[in-house]
């Protein structure tokens, strides 16, 4: 009945999961700083064909930063290039900590100029 109230009991972590945990949101942060994986808070992106659409994605955390890269590493692990229809939220705890949740649509966007399409004149 006491783990109700304090929770289960905490596991030690191994230290090979956080360095994966960081490698994945370094990675997550140089793909969306760099401008490869585009997140709009629009359901399309402008000049860009959604190809397929991969499906929800969330990223948490006690820092925006650390919420967006989860959010974009998420995105980036199911195959996705692109986020769209980007939302976020706060929650304020008493203690003054806040805590960020966000979250978007994963999708492969069509390459540039690969949704071209050719117009041919009907003759009779």
């Amino acid at each position: 009945m006491l783990s109700l109230f304090t929770g289960a009991p905490r596991q030690a972590k191994d230290p090979s999961e956080e360095l994966k945990r960081g490698q994945r949101l370094q990675h997550a942060k140089d793909m969306f700083y760099s401008g490869k994986l585009p997140v709009v808070t629009t359901p399309a992106m402008k000049g860009r064909r959604i190809k397929k659409v991969l499906g929800l994605v969330h990223g948490r955390g006690y820092d925006a930063e650390i919420a967006l890269l989860s959010l974009a590493a998420s995105s980036m692990e199911i195959g996705g290039d692109a986020i769209v229809g980007y939302r976020e939220t706060v929650a304020f705890h008493p203690d003054g900590s806040k805590f960020f949740s966000c979250y978007g649509t994963a999708v492969i966007l069509e390459k540039p100029g690969a949704s071209k399409t050719v117009r041919r004149a009907i003759t009779h």
